[in-house]
């Protein structure tokens, strides 16, 4: 019996065995696998980047109060060209009107178009119920700060056609343990974050199911008591997977392989938390009711302040930041923007974690020599689909 017909072949250096490998794909799912001892070209092919938190890009947002479908694919296209295949949007503090018509949004995206059905798996909320504190509340409207309130969820849920997968949450607030005790026996991660909470109360709100911490050591004060404090409790928790931006602006080389050795390979996931103005030009804009500035480094802050605003950067830049920071190889970082997340969310059957018969097609073909700031881009395959390909 012959090959079954391919429609893409991908060819070059698997990122997990370093040798020639030759994948055919079909129907969105990957057909064949060869691997030879053939020399190789410089290329490495990967599983797609599954980023697990982005708020927007280049001057789309899913917070804005203009969201449309169209704003929703021209974020995935610009996250294509990172190596991005599939994304969580993130949804951060705003006014419950807001909330579900951008939720609604969301879902008549996924719902009338197959390659966003594709790229978004889920939907993750970031607030409203956060720390009011400045530092741990960030870049959060102070305006919009709530207490949980699990109707109002419920009407997230609706809006979103049972689309969220996260939902952040400092668990000081008041009903916050039994809002997360609700919604995590309803199958959804919350997430403890942006939070001044004590040692205790963090313990509670795991012992109640939280199971991640969102972007680790940021949205967080920027003076700490020195030993009892949220982001201790949360790093030495083995029972937390830690979210962590690895772009060099949002933790310190130090921090990262602190965070590295402590939680270990099996419980970090890279997130680019990339917003709104990533991408953009050196300055201040108005983003909402706030001042945010683009400084000339590519970081993104509240003017005058030590505190960040999001991110700028997408995975193929902290891909390889994480890795010359901490000395491992690609395989080992890319699986913790593939493999992890997919473990927490439960996404398993839709994330493309290994180059093997029957996974889904989300790959990119990518060149790095170990030196680079990005990885090079050369080629993204979405669900069996070429999705961007670099120009000659």
């Amino acid at each position: 019996m012959g090959r079954r017909p391919t429609d893409i072949h991908v060819s070059g250096t698997s990122v997990f065995t370093g040798r020639r490998v030759e994948i055919g794909i079909s129907n969105g799912r990957i057909l064949s696998v060869e691997e030879d001892a053939g020399e190789t070209d410089g290329v490495y092919v990967s599983p797609g980047f599954f980023d697990m938190q982005v708020n927007g890009f280049r001057g789309s947002d899913y917070s804005l109060d203009a969201l449309s479908v169209d704003d929703v694919m021209t974020i995935h296209e610009h996250l294509v060209r990172a190596g991005t295949t599939q994304h969580i949007p993130t949804i951060v503090t705003s006014p419950q009107e807001r909330f579900l018509k951008n939720l609604s949004v969301l879902a008549q995206a996924i719902d009338t178009n197959p390659t966003i059905a594709t790229a978004i798996p889920g939907i993750h909320i970031e607030g409203p119920y956060l720390s009011e504190k400045d530092g741990p509340r960030g870049a959060h409207d102070t305006a919009y700060i709530r207490d949980p309130d699990y109707n109002e969820f419920t009407e997230w849920q609706a809006a979103s056609g049972n689309r969220i997968v996260m939902v952040t949450i400092a668990p000081e607030r008041n009903g916050s343990l039994p809002f997360i005790e609700r919604v995590s026996s309803e199958g959804v991660v919350v997430a403890i974050g942006h939070t001044a909470a004590d040692p205790e109360t963090i313990h509670r709100a795991i012992a109640a199911g939280a199971r991640v911490s969102t972007h680790l050591g940021n949205g967080s004060s920027a003076e700490l008591p020195r030993l009892h404090n949220p982001v201790w409790e949360q790093l030495a928790d083995d029972q937390l997977y830690a979210g962590i931006i690895a772009d060099g602006f949002h933790l310190p080389e130090s921090v990262l392989r602190v965070f590295h050795r402590a939680k270990g390979l099996a419980r970090l996931i890279l997130v680019s938390d990339v917003a709104l103005l990533g991408g953009k030009n050196p300055g201040i804009y108005k983003w909402g009711n706030l001042d945010v500035q683009v400084y000339p480094d590519g970081h993104i802050g509240l003017p005058g302040t030590p505190f960040l605003a999001g991110a700028a950067h997408l995975l193929d830049w902290d891909i390889p930041h994480f890795q010359r920071v901490t000395g491992l190889d690609l395989a080992a970082v890319i699986r913790l923007c593939t493999e992890n997340p997919a473990q927490l969310l439960g996404l398993q059957s839709q994330i493309t974690t290994r180059l093997a018969v029957d996974q889904p097609a989300h790959l990119v073909e990518f060149s790095y020599t170990g030196g680079e700031n990005r990885l090079e881009i050369l080629r993204t395959i979405a669900g069996g689909k070429v999705v961007y390909q670099r120009k000659p």
